[in-house]
């Protein structure tokens, strides 16, 4: 069984139906129900294709966040082979938000860094839910850092809801933090390709997506801030949170067309945790592509065509 969403409950419905249907068909003296099953996964599928057809900014929302979606250490147990992490920001202490290290992609050494939100309560706690502090992007400048002395392509997995807003995060310079790790991007004299793979929330993610190359998954979004926290300051009013995720253009397809980010992975019909293989396996091929497209350009130039990348957003608008 999957985890449903509040709008797919026709489908929930449907599918609860086959699984009752399968269960009555084990016996030996049962009733064939076959044809049934086969006319309920028929409709199953029409419906599951109909909602996400037109799927709201925050029904898009919704899938981003779902429990289920594969989440950064899918991705690096999938793609990347030869996988060691750092730890460690060399300043204060460990941020597990945020994983790092070197490993290879097809073949190639590669720089990893990614938010991993956690998949239950245990890691989702070890992890913070994604919400790096300052040492998290510290340690990814860090990283950065090496991979650039040593010429290596550096890959980024952005998946939170934004950097941790705690006093104490606060207090060891969470702003500063994140502009450092921005710059670092900035700077970098080597490949930088970053996939949004869920959420991408505001100053937490740039700060690691300020890359040559952004790619962003279909149903995931990327926003300056949450829809929640955007409600609660134009209206004192979090139930509005459908109104800001449509007026902010959250979603891949609008971003798209703003030039703010360069393509969209595509995801199956039902989003990305219903097929997390097949997705993560398409995600690696579109990787793949932009280091390609990357490798013939000097330090200069991929550092030059990174600033004006960024630059030249909105100049059209």
């Amino acid at each position: 069984m999957h985890n449903y969403l509040d709008f797919e409950k026709p489908v929930a419905d449907l599918e609860s139906q086959i699984l009752a249907l399968k269960g009555l068909g084990g016996g030996g003296d049962s009733v064939d129900v076959s044809e049934e099953i086969k006319r309920l996964e028929t409709r199953s599928r029409e419906a599951l294709t109909d909602l996400y057809k037109k799927l709201t900014p925050w029904q898009k929302t919704q899938v981003a966040r779902h429990p289920d979606r594969p989440h950064c250490v899918d991705y690096i147990a999938r793609l990347i082979t030869d996988f060691t992490p750092l730890a460690g920001d060399r300043y204060f202490a460990e941020d597990h938000a945020v994983i790092a290290g070197f490993g290879r992609f097809e073949g190639e050494s590669v720089a990893v860094i990614g938010q991993e939100k956690g998949s239950d309560t245990q890691t989702r706690i070890k992890h913070n839910f994604g919400m790096a502090r300052p040492e998290g992007y510290r340690k990814a400048v860090r990283i950065m850092e090496l991979a650039d002395r040593f010429k290596i392509p550096v890959l980024t997995l952005v998946d939170t809801a934004g950097a941790y807003p705690g006093i104490g995060a606060e207090e060891r310079g969470q702003a500063e933090a994140i502009a450092r790790s921005t710059e670092a991007c900035l700077n970098l004299k080597v490949p930088l390709v970053s996939v949004v793979i869920g959420e991408g929330g505001s100053g937490g993610a740039i700060a690691l997506a300020t890359a040559n190359r952004v790619l962003m998954l279909e149903h995931a979004i990327y926003s300056v801030i949450s829809p929640e926290a955007g409600a609660s300051i134009l209206w004192r009013d979090a139930t509005r949170s459908r109104d800001v995720a449509q007026a902010m253009k959250i979603t891949a397809q609008d971003l798209k067309g703003f030039g703010v980010i360069d393509e969209i992975v595509s995801e199956p019909i039902g989003g990305a945790h219903r097929e997390p293989d097949a997705v993560i396996e398409q995600t690696g091929e579109r990787l793949q592509a932009a280091l390609v497209d990357l490798g013939g350009l000097d330090g200069d130039a991929l550092r030059r065509q990174r600033r004006e990348k960024f630059l030249s957003i909105g100049r059209e608008l």
